[in-house]
């Protein structure tokens, strides 16, 4: 199974941001100094990715605007002999090629998949949802990648949550093949502790087959007129093997206050220009 395309779901209101995504798109808000959508574009290009499918909001167009050329922003920093910003400037008019989709109302993510129907075609392709940010010996989606090459299978990534998380997810229930890699057998859109078939919650990194599109466009809408993608990858479950693996790594939630929080300590550190004066600062809190 070869995947050429990946789909990032940038439409979504941020509403667990606010106010700071009030204006500003969530996933142009920081890691350090670099936009989160630029930090899971850049997951996706190291995993193999060869065309980014942007999935946005009508009229939110700064997502997409942050990976085109900026003349004026390029001409100053060379007139300035500032080379260095310069080129980090235009690494990102670098980095893939760029399609987008639009999700005209927040029906859900499986709705927002189903916009990328046309863009992906009958091929392989990956999700990827921005909030979660990963950082590991190697980057979450070739993990997803290798193992889904090496099934000729769709597979999503796991990650084992605490029992105050549980109702948070989507929570599967599993036959595991061998260690880290798991059949999906069932799965549960955040239920109740004692309704969960496991502690193993599927977070935003996907590997799908075309075939998902008409049952998602099948699915019957739930709360709120939202169509599910767990509803889609369940009934995906039926009809082939769906593997779900425990991707290593440590993941932040960007939707998160304090997820977002701990990313930047997280990131900040693994930057030798910046983690010798963070580590102090953290110290000086820490012994407070």
């Amino acid at each position: 199974m070869k995947v050429r395309k990946a789909v990032i779901l940038a439409a979504g209101m941020g509403t667990r941001m606010l106010p700071a995504s009030k204006v500003i798109p969530k996933e142009i808000l920081p890691v350090v100094d670099k936009p989160a959508i630029q930090v899971v574009v850049e997951e996706a290009v190291a995993s193999g990715i060869e065309e980014i499918i942007l999935v946005l909001s009508p009229g939110r167009t700064t997502v997409l605007q942050h990976f085109q050329s900026a003349p004026e922003l390029e001409r100053l920093l060379e007139q300035r002999l500032k080379h260095d910003l310069l080129d980090i400037v235009r690494h990102t008019n670098r980095l893939a090629r760029f399609n987008t989709a639009h999700q005209h109302e927040p029906l859900g993510l499986g709705h927002a998949v189903l916009q990328a129907r046309e863009a992906v075609g009958d091929e392989p392709f990956a999700v990827i949802l921005p909030d979660d940010i990963f950082d590991g010996p190697r980057p979450c989606l070739r993990q997803l990648l290798d193992i889904a090459e090496t099934e000729d299978a769709p597979v999503v990534a796991l990650l084992r949550v605490p029992p105050s998380e549980i109702s948070k997810y989507g929570i599967v229930a599993v036959k595991t093949v061998r260690p880290r890699l798991h059949q999906l057998i069932g799965m549960v859109e955040k239920p109740p502790l004692d309704q969960a078939p496991s502690d193993l919650a599927i977070m935003g990194r996907y590997v799908l087959t075309p075939d998902i599109f008409p049952l998602l466009a099948a699915g019957k809408p739930g709360a709120g007129g939202e169509i599910q993608l767990t509803d889609g990858l369940l009934a995906l479950s039926a009809r082939r093997k769906l593997y779900g693996y425990e991707f290593e790594g440590e993941r932040y939630d960007l939707g998160d206050r304090v997820g977002f929080l701990t990313a930047q300590i997280g990131f900040g550190l693994k930057r030798p220009e910046l983690a010798d004066r963070l580590r102090a600062y953290l110290k000086t809190v820490l012994s407070s």
